[in-house]
């Protein structure tokens, strides 16, 4: 259960600092080009967010990595969790709003696949390394 926690909250930090750096410089300039008056930040629902998706990796994609060949299979399995679960936002997204682009849809899929794969590689990673420091 220890290394669920650490490699959890070590992929957590990873995600915010890799989507930090996304939203501020890629994102959000195409975000407000496209949607205008319509995009709104709201930190609940965002916060939120984010513990989900993690638990959502330590679900999904942990298990895979405990059990296999470690960051590899971290990488490989994170980055098809991204695929799939940004997918299916982004997909709705431009299902449903007219202002939704398809570059804002390819953009959000490639990136939700790359930042969970390296995520989940790096968590594990340093997550592992916390508990050889703990011991």
């Amino acid at each position: 259960m220890l290394r669920y926690a650490t490699t959890g909250l070590a992929t957590l930090l990873v995600i915010l600092v890799l989507d930090a750096l996304w939203i501020s410089q890629v994102a959000l300039p195409q975000y407000r080009a496209a949607l205008g008056d319509l995009l709104q930040f709201r930190p609940i629902p965002g916060v939120v967010f984010y513990l989900v998706y993690v638990l959502g990796i330590c679900v999904f994609v942990l298990p895979l990595a405990f059990n296999g060949d470690g960051w590899k299979t971290a990488l490989l399995y994170g980055a098809l969790f991204g695929l799939f679960t940004y997918a299916t936002f982004t997909l709705t997204n431009f299902a449903v709003l007219r202002p939704w682009t398809l570059g804002l849809t390819v953009a959000d899929i490639l990136w939700g696949a790359a930042m969970t794969g390296i995520a989940s590689a790096l968590g594990l990673t340093l997550g592992d390394a916390v508990l050889r420091w703990l011991r």
